[in-house]
This record gives structure tokens, sequence and C-alpha cells, in this order.
């Protein structure tokens, strides 16, 4: 992605598709430690421009599956009304908001959709675990975006809001039936200084990320980019029961091979 952010000065819009990994202990059935993504990075786009690429790109890869692979869903057995209306404009919540409807559940003893367990109760400015998102995304038709997070569990190169610095210009695309998180983007820093503080606030080596804070002196423009978990979408619009089975030799907790 930091990569992607250089190009943007030559092309405007680029993406880039390959192989990520992730370093973090999760064993659930969303969680690979190696999955592919579709990483777009659009030059003068803000955050709700940015919204409204995500949820044309998200629509038209349903319906073109709905339009040419019906016939294979149907196989799977997938419940193809759960996808039809998958259309935009897909719903907007802010990250308080969120908070303040898992909290309701939370206090209500409401269960996890799909799930003997109840909803958990959350704190503003924790991120959001399986359970949290599974019960906002039910709570709507379509998959829905959780906009401005705290810039505390985001990364260090999301734009912070300018009214409200504790919350960056940063979005989640929640999936329904379960699925979580298949998007996330944000505004990326254009200003050097606030980038430079950024990075010593997370504690990351200044040295590795010159060239980055570099694109930025010597001009830079409002952008956003995002990143499309291939496998999770998979999962979601086949409607399979884990992310295992979207990937031919899937790389989870203790297994590596073959």
């Amino acid at each position: 992605q930091l990569y992607n952010e250089a190009n943007i000065f030559a092309f405007g819009k680029v993406y880039c598709f390959g192989p990520t990994f992730r370093a973090e202990k999760s064993k659930t059935r969303r969680h690979l430690q190696e999955f592919w993504m579709v990483e777009p990075e659009i030059a003068f786009c803000d955050l709700e421009q940015l919204m409204e690429v995500e949820e044309q790109f998200v629509s038209y890869i349903i319906q073109r599956c709905l339009t040419d692979r019906a016939a294979e869903l149907q196989v799977l057995e997938r419940d193809l009304s759960q996808l039809q209306n998958i259309a935009p404009p897909f719903p907007r919540i802010h990250y308080d908001v969120a908070v303040d409807m898992i909290n309701k559940a939370a206090a209500a003893g409401e269960l996890v959709p799909g799930y003997d367990d109840p909803v958990p109760a959350i704190e503003w400015g924790d991120d959001f675990g399986s359970p949290h998102e599974t019960y906002v995304a039910a709570q709507f038709d379509k998959p829905v975006f959780v906009h401005h997070y705290p810039t505390q569990v985001k990364a260090f190169y999301m734009e912070p809001d300018p009214d409200r610095p504790e919350v960056c210009r940063s979005v989640d695309l929640l999936a329904p039936e379960g699925y979580g998180e298949i998007i996330g983007g944000s505004e990326r820093m254009s200003d050097p200084q606030k980038l430079l503080e950024s990075i010593h606030r997370h504690e990351l080596p200044e040295e590795a990320y010159d060239w980055y804070m570099d694109l930025r002196k010597y001009g830079s423009v409002v952008h956003s980019g995002f990143g499309l978990g291939v496998e999770r979408t998979v999962a979601w619009v086949c409607g399979l029961g884990h992310v295992r089975e979207t990937i031919a030799f899937p790389r989870m907790l203790g297994i590596m091979r073959p």
C-alpha cells in the first residue's frame, strides 16, 4: 500500500493485488495467516468518495456473480436472496453510534446473531472483535460502513479528523451474515509533519519511512485507499462456513503445510 501511494502522483488511480501476511494470533473462522488483497489507492479522493468507490466495487462483484455464476452458487446451496439487494448506497454509521448500539445490546443481554454467546460490551477506544462486527452487521440487510474509528487503534498513516483528532478518517465495511470486515480503508495523511509525529507516536523507526515522508514534502493531495480481503469476500459470496474453504492451501495458526 505504501508503495502504491507513490504511484498515485503519476497515475491518479492505481491498485495492486497480492498476498498479505498476518502476524496477529487470531484463530477464528474469518482469519488466515496468509491471504490475498486487492488494494486501490486514489488521488483527489476523500473519505466519502472512497466509500462510494467501495460500495460500487462490492456491488459490482456481487451482481456479476449473480449474473454469471448463479448456477455454481446454487450448487453450493447459497441463499441468493441474501445477495440480490446488494446495491448502493450502503448504510453508514459513525464508530460512536456503533459502540452505543453494541453496549445497549450487551446491557439488554442480547445474543450475538448465530451464536449462543451474549453480545460483549465494549469501551470507547477499543477496536471491534468478531462478536461486535457480527452484531452491528446483523442490524442491516446490506454491508454497512463503520467510519471514524479511534486514531489509537488504526494505522499510523490514517488522517485524523480535523475537528476530533482522537478519531481518524477511516472506514471498515462489514459484510452481513456474520462474515465481518471485508474492507478496511481511510484517507491517508498528506501533511509531512503530522505523519512524522504519528510515526513517533506509534514507536516506528523513522529511517524506515523517510522515503514515505518525502512523498509529502514535495507536494501532496488528498488521497485515500482501501484493501479488500479476497478470501473473506469469496466466503461471504459463497456462504461458506470457514474462510479456509476459499483457498487451496490455507495458512492458519499451527498450519503451515502442505
